[in-house]
Formats: structure tokens, C-alpha cells, sequence
């Protein structure tokens, strides 16, 4: 047998080593390349996940923007609508309530003028009223036709006269007051009592309503409705100095605007309180004729005066109010009239 030589084993020892490190190396190699191959699998699914991903977003952006855009279209055909119904309403308004108004001031003015010449009417048939019951006559004979005629026409002359002397027997005491009144205000002057002044135009009403009139008719309104209820306050304070208690006075005006308006300028003018207007008190606000005139018949079964004073809004008077004995009516101008329908 022949002996193997120790470096030549030492020698193929060492070459079956290398060949089996470089055998582990490729099959580590190869395990590598494997391993990187099934690595790529999963990032390509990853990416189409992501890819299908942007565009369901991409399409449900799309039809957001869609529906918001329809929806726009919609709003804005919807605001032109509106636009052109605003323009459209805006000139009927414009058409319709000009002519209007136009038509209806002129009825108003036009019944203005009618009821202010019925008022002025009404209040000289009231002047020329026969109050006092006339004798039974019996028919005379031809000849004493004409002395019967001179004595009918004295007779009318007497009433006339009669119903004008009312308050002559005290000229005096009221000429007296209204000289008081033209001189200036009393601002310390006692309640009843007059507190303002008059002008020398409105002492000159007040006499020839006094004197010319007998305390009953219906005067020329001054203007507006302070300077009417001034002049009442006066005249109230004046028929308190003949009358005493035994007087009251009876407002009417249908709006209880104008009713506050006559509270506020009494009390200022003669110096009240609340508790001097009511039915048991100095003055008594109406808003109806009816219950006016009811107050008044009960003043005069008491054998007291009932003062009535009529706003000069009021477009009609009672039939019944003219057969009382000391009322005052103030007649308005059309620009009165006008200007309480505006108010109105």
C-alpha cells in the first residue's frame, strides 16, 4: 500500500471546504434572489390597491362637483327668477299705487268740500231755528190782514232777538274776562281758572259766539286742534264764572287720539287733573254723539248746563245736539280734513 502523503489529505481537506463554502454561497445566493423575487409580488399590489383608490376618489370629487354645480345653476336660474318678480312688483306698485293715491285724495277733497259746505249750511238753518213754539193764529178778516203781518214780523224779530240776548245780561263780566285773557297768562291762577292768553282774533270769536250767537253755533276752526282747545278752555272758564257747579262739559271727538289731545290741553289750560274728567267731574270725553246727548238730557233734568264742544273732525252733527243751549262746533278747513285722513 502506499502512503498517502499528510500535506496532500491536509490539501483535499482544505479543496472539499472550498467547495462546499462556495456551494452554501450560491445556495444562499440563489435563496436571496428568490426571496427578493417574492418581495416585488406585494408592492405591485400595493400600487394598484393605491391606483384603484385614487380613482374612486378622483370620480366621487367628480360628481360632488357635479351635484354642487347643478345646484348653483338651479339657485342662480332661481335668484333671476326672483330679480324679475321684484321688477315687475315694483312697478305695479309704482303704477297701481300713485294713480291711487291721486283718485282718492281727490274724492277725499271733494267730500271735504261737501260736508264743509253742509257744516256752514247747517249751522245758518240752525242760527235761523224758530226754538220758541209759536201761538196758534186764528185767520184774521181782509182787513186786518196788514197789522197781522207787521206783528208776525215783530214777533220773528223778538225770537231772534231773544235767542241773541242769552248772555247779554252778563257782557260785562265776559268782556271783563277776555280783556284778562288778551293782557297775558296767569300761570298761578287757581284750578278752573284760564292760565294762558288769548289773541284779540280769538276773544273777537268767543264775543260774537256770546253775543251774536246766543252760545250755540259753529265757528271757524283756528288752525289746528291746541289752539281750538285753548279757546274752550277759555270759554269753560268763563261760563264756570256765571255758572258755577252747576255747568259741565261734554267733549266729543270719535278718535281717542284726539280726545287725548283735548285731556292734555285742558289740563294745561285750566290748571286739572285726571281726576276732573269723568262722568261726575268738570268735563266728559265722548267718542259716540249718542251717549253726548244722553249725558246732556240728564244735565237738564237736573236743571243743570251742559256745555258741548264738537272737534272740528267731526264730520257730521247730530240733529239732537242742536237743540241744546250753549254748544260749540269748530267747522275745519280742507287742509284740516285733509291732513286727519293722512293721519289717520
Amino acid at each position: 500500500m502506499t502512503e498517502v502523503d499528510p500535506k496532500s489529505k491536509n490539501e483535499s481537506k482544505a479543496d472539499e471546504d472550498c467547495n462546499e463554502i462556495q456551494v452554501i454561497k450560491e445556495s444562499d445566493i440563489e435563496g436571496e434572489k428568490n426571496n427578493s423575487k417574492k418581495r416585488i409580488y406585494p408592492s405591485e399590489n400595493l400600487s394598484k390597491v393605491k391606483n384603484s383608490e385614487k380613482l374612486n376618489s378622483t370620480e366621487f370629487f367628480q360628481l360632488a362637483l357635479k351635484d354642487l354645480e347643478e345646484k348653483r345653476t338651479e339657485l342662480e336660474s332661481d335668484i333671476k327668477d326672483l330679480e324679475k318678480r321684484k321688477i315687475k312688483l315694483e312697478k305695479e306698485v309704482s303704477q297701481s299705487f300713485s294713480g291711487q293715491s291721486d283718485s282718492i285724495a281727490r274724492r277725499v277733497k271733494g267730500f271735504q268740500d261737501y260736508l264743509t259746505g253742509a257744516l256752514q249750511d247747517l249751522s245758518q238753518s240752525v242760527e235761523q231755528l224758530e226754538l220758541i213754539a209759536q201761538p196758534v193764529v186764528v185767520t184774521p178778516s181782509p182787513l186786518d190782514k196788514t197789522n197781522i203781518e207787521t206783528s208776525t214780523v215783530s214777533e220773528k224779530a223778538e225770537e231772534i232777538a231773544a235767542i241773541a240776548d242769552t248772555f247779554k245780561p252778563d257782557k260785562d263780566l265776559i268782556l271783563q274776562l277776555l280783556g284778562q285773557y288778551i293782557e297775558g297768562p296767569d300761570y298761578y291762577a287757581n284750578p278752573w281758572k284760564f292760565r294762558r292768553s288769548l289773541d284779540a282774533q280769538d276773544a273777537e270769536i268767543l264775543e260774537d259766539w256770546f253775543f251774536n250767537m246766543g252760545g250755540r253755533g259753529a265757528q271757524p276752526s283756528l288752525g289746528n286742534r291746541s289752539k281750538n282747545v285753548q279757546l274752550s278752555a277759555a270759554l269753560i272758564a268763563i261760563l264756570g264764572e256765571l255758572y258755577g257747579d252747576r255747568f259741565q262739559a261734554l267733549v266729543l271727538a270719535s278718535q281717542p287720539e284726539r280726545l287725548g289731545e283735548w285731556r292734555r290741553g285742558l289740563q294745561d289750560a285750566l290748571g286739572l287733573n285726571r281726576e276732573d274728567f269723568g262722568p261726575n267731574s268738570g268735563v266728559v270725553l265722548f267718542e259716540r254723539a249718542e251717549p253726548l246727548i244722553e249725558r246732556a238730557d240728564r244735565l237738564e233734568a237736573e236743571n243743570e248746563v251742559p256745555l258741548i264742544l264738537i272737534d272740528a273732525a267731526e264730520r257730521n252733527i247730530e240733529i239732537p245736539i242742536l237743540q241744546f243751549p250753549i254748544w260749540l262746533a269748530f267747522a275745519a278747513t280742507n287742509e284740516e280734513l285733509y291732513l286727519e285722513e293722512e293721519l289717520i
